[in-house]
């Protein structure tokens, strides 16, 4: 510790929002260079190592080859598949001097492609698993939290290359099984969900979420079936479509001051109650809209079309409508648009507004046969008993209402949701041929025939599993690392003035070393105990050992950092017992 480049902080940095960020700098793992740009100090960048010689371990073992590819890349592969454009702003492009466009890799697929592309002709050749790890750069508009989401940030992505389809689930099975591995050995809690496969394209796909309260992820699992999803991959079960021939005409009435949902079920119970039951949010319908910029800069309203007991859900619509981005539809919109009345929007004026570019669409409750309340396009009325199907159409369904616990399970008859939060830690992906079809890559198969390669894709983000793993593994004291990914082993404290107890001390540590175990040695002379024994709780190393005043009675302190258990050893046994310790895990 004396020659250590580390430095501990009693306080914590004034931008930290999590507990793995404020640790982890606290503890001089990272220090902060810039927004989302973080240097790894050495202790922070052994943990890091290790878990990417975890991953290295399984990847390898499952057969997978490791290349590595440079992070400045040019522009036209990347211009064949589309994604120069629809990355919008979330990469960061350059020129070089000879005015050549570049940009820093923020994922490979193009690469990958390219290069097999070079070298490989034959379905003998294939299947074929490569990967890398590598430091990835986007252009995150609110880089947050630490190591969570930043600008640079270390990936390992991986890709297979099949001649078909039962190629490509046989490559995805390897990959994801050797997921789980990893995974199990990193020590966190992580759930398998269902998610959407997004820019990247593809079919399949599959999200690793560390469960954490701090997640940026919402995901939902059933609690009868099993059953686990992102939200931004749950499919709403939709209502079979129910005959309307008997339902009573639709008729406008006067609902004076009921702009928001509460205001008009309200005035519904009041002045229109009905027979059967009380007046719901959720017999009503909210159209609300949207703006869509698209990667190439145009614009594009969208109304979407949502029962009124939900919301619009945020995350749901971006993954829907991306590669665009979705913003307010503001007051100078409204201006262009008179026929939408603000609060009273109803199907009749989208119906309308289809001329002039505004498409409408619906959720999928909003199915053939159910009857709605919503607005009559004129302030302060609406239209009751307005039937789907009949009174009107969409262009189109939307998943994009919120989901929320409680509601039915989509994989099961009788399963209901609950929601947690979870930090994404991989994503797998089945690609199939979106790539090799932009870039060319065909083999001969058996028949002497061209045939397009299918392709899978696979990251895991090894920076980003620092924080989860200090996310799930800290108490109020400290980092509580797993040994598997713990900078050391063993954290050996001097403490006293005396030279017997530096000298016992180092000749421990020394002995820990010979047997194969890595220790920290606090060495220093002239800080306090206290000091000492806060900064070891701080670091987080597994094992803590002590030697100190026992030393008079042949003994020196062993803890357990995450359980608190201590014992006392004898010195000449000291070397062997905690050697044990470690290899015992």
């Amino acid at each position: 510790m004396s020659s250590l480049f580390v430095r501990t902080l009693r306080e914590d940095p004034a931008d930290a929002e999590v507990a793995s960020h404020r640790l982890l700098v606290r503890a001089g793992y990272i220090r902060r260079v810039a927004p989302g740009l973080y240097s790894w100090l050495p202790l922070g960048y052994r943990v890091l190592r290790k878990i990417e010689d975890i991953i290295r371990d399984e990847m390898d073992d499952m057969g997978a080859q490791e290349v590595h590819f440079p992070a400045l890349l040019p522009k036209e592969p990347y211009d064949a598949t589309g994604r120069w454009t629809d990355y919008g702003d979330g990469i960061f492009r350059l020129k070089d001097r000879k005015g050549a466009d570049y940009l820093l890799g923020p994922t490979h697929e193009e690469m990958f492609t390219l290069v097999v592309k070079d070298l490989y002709s034959s379905y003998k050749d294939l299947p074929l698993w490569l990967y890398q790890i590598q430091t990835k750069y986007r252009d995150e508009a609110r880089p947050r939290a630490g190591l969570l989401r930043g600008r640079e940030f270390v990936m390992k992505d991986s890709y297979s290359f099949d001649i078909d389809e039962a190629g490509l689930d046989a490559s995805y099975q390897a990959h994801r099984d050797a997921y789980v591995r990893i995974f199990d050995r990193l020590g966190f809690d992580y759930v398998i969900v269902s998610a959407m496969s997004g820019a990247m394209g593809g079919s399949k796909s599959e999200e690793f979420l560390a469960t954490s309260p701090v997640g940026e992820d919402t995901y939902v699992r059933c609690v009868s079936c099993g059953f686990a999803a992102n939200v931004e991959a749950v499919r709403v079960p939709a209502p079979a479509p129910t005959a309307y021939d008997d339902m009573p005409a639709a008729h406008a009435e006067q609902t004076p001051d009921t702009p928001t949902i509460d205001t008009l079920v309200d005035h519904l119970n009041e002045a229109f109650p009905r027979q059967d039951r009380p007046w719901e949010a959720a017999d009503t319908l909210k159209n609300v809209i949207v703006m869509l910029t698209h990667p190439d800069g145009t614009k594009e309203p969208l109304a979407i079309g949502v029962p009124g007991n939900r919301e619009v859900d945020e995350k749901r619509l971006a993954a829907q409508v991306e590669p665009a981005v979705v913003s307010a539809f503001d007051e100078a919109e409204f201006a262009k648009h008179p026929s939408l009345a603000k609060g009273y929007i109803g199907p009749g004026a989208l119906g309308l507004e289809k001329a002039s570019g505004i498409r409408y669409l619906t959720d999928p409750r909003i199915s053939e046969g159910t009857a709605w309340v919503t607005g009559a396009d004129v302030s302060g009325s609406h239209v009751i008993d307005l039937v789907a199907g009949r009174d009107f159409t969409s262009d189109g369904l939307i998943e994009a209402a919120e989901i929320k616990d409680g509601d039915a399970c989509p994989n099961c008859a009788d399963g209901e949701l609950e929601s947690a939060r979870g930090i994404e830690m991989g994503h797998i992906f089945q690609l199939g041929r979106k790539y090799a079809d932009a870039l060319g890559l065909q083999v001969l198969d058996e028949h002497g025939k061209l045939v397009t390669v299918t392709m899978g894709s696979y990251g895991i983000g090894p920076s980003r599993a620092v924080a989860a793993i200090a996310e799930d593994n800290h108490d109020e004291l400290g980092l509580c690392w797993p040994r598997e990914v713990s900078p050391a082993d063993v954290h050996v404290v001097a403490t006293g003035k005396d030279a017997e107890v530096f000298e016992a001390a180092s000749s421990l540590a020394d002995e820990l070393a010979a047997r194969g175990v890595e220790v920290i040695y606090d060495d220093r002379p002239k800080v306090s105990p206290g000091v000492k024994f806060k900064d070891a709780e701080l670091i987080g190393v597994p094992t803590i050992v002590t030697v100190g005043r026992g030393l008079a009675t042949g003994v020196v302190e062993v803890k357990d950092r995450r359980s608190g258990e201590r014992q006392d050893v004898a010195v000449a046994e000291a070397a062997d017992r905690i050697a044990a310790i470690v290899t015992a895990g």
